[in-house]
């Protein structure tokens, strides 16, 4: 069993914020696969499916961004699963928009979420798909600029980067998170 969590922040105010990129690569997947993630569990928004015969349960933390790790330990605790086995997605500002990274382990950055997720399993080694959401302008607060929209020149860069994301998600459930870095880093 794989637990995959796209990171974002619930209600349709942020729905399409850069900050909510890994509930859009989930909700990519969802359409895709024909399954709904709609039950509230685990503080999260879950749906599960099969890919081949690996069952793989989906998770929206409802937390709030900064809070993600409450919804993936409970979820993670509940389900006894290794960290090898628990992929997460999310936004990065430090790769260039519509940029696609793979990692089977690593530090959390300057990403809150992640920052959540990584002080509450106490462990950086669980595999992660990053989404490149570029730098925010000069001028501009971090905290606006990734609860901001995609600017309309972004919205396909985006469009073909949450494609990638979501295929490279189900190569890590395949064939392994390393034969997934090969292929998409």
């Amino acid at each position: 069993m794989y637990i995959v969590v796209g990171l974002g922040n619930p209600g349709t105010k942020y729905a399409n914020n850069r900050h909510n990129i890994g509930f859009i690569v989930v909700d990519y997947l969802s359409r895709m696969h024909n399954f709904k993630v709609n039950k509230i569990k685990h503080k999260a928004l879950t749906g599960e499916c099969h890919f081949g015969l690996e069952k793989v349960i989906f998770v929206k933390p409802q937390t709030y961004m900064n809070l993600s790790g409450e919804s993936v330990l409970d979820i993670v605790e509940f389900y006894k699963i290794s960290l090898d086995r628990l992929i997460v997605i999310y936004d990065d500002i430090d790769l260039d928009t519509g940029v696609i990274r793979l990692r089977y382990k690593g530090g959390s950055g300057t990403h809150n979420g992640m920052k959540s997720i990584v002080y509450l399993l106490e462990s950086e080694d669980f595999p992660r798909v990053r989404i490149g959401i570029g730098k925010p302008p000069d001028y501009m607060d971090l905290a606006d600029y990734v609860t901001g929209n995609f600017a309309k020149d972004e919205i396909p860069v985006m469009e073909d980067a949450v494609i990638k994301a979501a295929a490279s998600v189900e190569e890590i459930i395949k064939s392994g998170i390393n034969t997934a870095m090969n292929k998409y880093n």
